[in-house]
C-alpha cells in the first residue's frame, strides 16, 4: 500500500471532522450529513459521467481509484541492471541466447522487445513496434487520468446545483423565517459536498495516476532504448552510460559498481 496516500485520506478525514466538531459538538457534525445533498451531488455527478463516457469505461476507471493507494512496484535501477545482464549475455553468448532469460522475466513489455530481437526484426521495425504499443498504454492512462478529472469538474458543478435547488426551496417559504437559517444551511451542504469530492477525492487521484503514468512510460522508454543497444551490439558499459542518466546520483553510483563487478568477471 502507499503510506503516504493512507496517511492523507486518514488526515483529511480527521482535520474536517475534528474542526466541524470543535466548532459545533455532535450537533455541528450532523448538520453537515444530509441525504438529498450527497444524491443531487455525487448521484449528478455520476449520471453526467454515464452521459458523456460509455459504462464499460466508467466501471473500467472507477477501478483505477486503488491504484492511488497502491504501492507502485517500479524499480528503474533493477529494470536498467536487467537490460545491462541482457547485453553480457548478447555479446558473450550471441542475440539467440535472450530467449531462454525472456521466458523467465514478468514484464511482458520487455519480454517481448526481447524476442522481438531474437527473431531477427529489424531495428526500426522493433522500435516502431514497442513505441506503438507505449502509445496505446500511454493513451489508455489519459482517458484514466481525464475521467478523474472530469468527476473534479462535475463535482462542483453539481454542488452548485442542489444549493440552487436548496436556495428556491427556501425562498418558497420566505413566509416563515423560522426555516430560512436551516434551509440555507442544507443548501450550502451541496457545495461542500461537491467541493470535497473535487479536491479531496477526484484531483488527488487524477493527479496519481498522472505521476505512476509518467514512471512507468519513461521506464518502457529505456527497456527501448536498451533493447536497440543491445541489438546493435552496443558494449555493456556504454549502454550503462546511456541509461543511467535516468536514475537518480544515488542509484547511479550503485549501478555503477555492480557493472564493474560483471565486467571484472567477464
Amino acid at each position: 500500500m502507499d503510506i503516504a496516500a493512507i496517511i492523507g485520506i486518514i488526515a483529511g478525514i480527521v482535520f474536517m471532522f475534528t474542526s466541524i466538531f470543535l466548532g459545533g459538538g455532535i450537533a455541528g457534525v450532523t448538520l453537515f450529513l444530509d441525504l438529498p445533498s450527497a444524491m443531487i451531488t455525487f448521484g449528478g455527478a455520476f449520471a453526467s459521467l454515464l452521459i458523456a463516457t460509455p459504462l464499460d469505461k466508467v466501471m473500467g476507471s472507477l477501478k483505477t481509484a486503488k491504484l492511488a493507494f497502491k504501492s507502485q512496484d517500479l524499480d528503474p535501477g533493477e529494470v536498467i541492471k536487467n537490460i545491462i545482464d541482457l547485453a553480457f549475455t548478447a555479446r558473450k553468448e550471441g542475440l539467440l541466447a535472450l530467449e531462454e532469460m525472456a521466458n523467465n522475466m514478468d514484464d511482458e513489455f520487455l519480454k517481448k522487445g526481447i524476442l522481438l530481437i531474437v527473431d531477427g526484426t529489424d531495428p526500426e521495425l522493433v522500435r516502431n513496434i514497442l513505441e506503438t504499443e507505449l502509445a496505446f498504454i500511454e493513451g489508455r492512462h489519459n482517458d484514466h487520468q481525464a475521467f478523474w478529472t472530469t468527476v473534479g469538474a462535475l463535482g462542483p458543478a453539481w454542488g452548485m446545483i442542489g444549493t440552487l435547488i436548496g436556495l428556491i426551496t427556501m425562498l418558497d417559504n420566505l413566509s416563515d423565517p423560522s426555516t430560512l437559517g436551516p434551509s440555507m444551511s442544507v443548501a450550502l451542504v451541496t457545495t461542500l459536498y461537491g467541493s470535497v469530492l473535487a479536491n479531496f477525492i477526484a484531483d488527488p487521484i487524477a493527479s496519481k495516476l498522472k505521476s505512476r503514468s509518467g514512471d512507468e512510460v519513461l521506464l518502457k522508454e529505456v527497456t527501448i532504448e536498451g533493447l536497440l543497444s543491445i541489438q546493435a551490439g552496443e558494449n555493456p558499459r556504454i549502454i550503462e552510460e546511456k541509461l543511467k542518466a535516468f536514475l537518480s546520483p544515488s542509484l547511479r553510483e550503485s549501478l555503477s559498481g555492480e557493472i564493474s563487478d560483471q565486467e571484472g568477471e567477464d
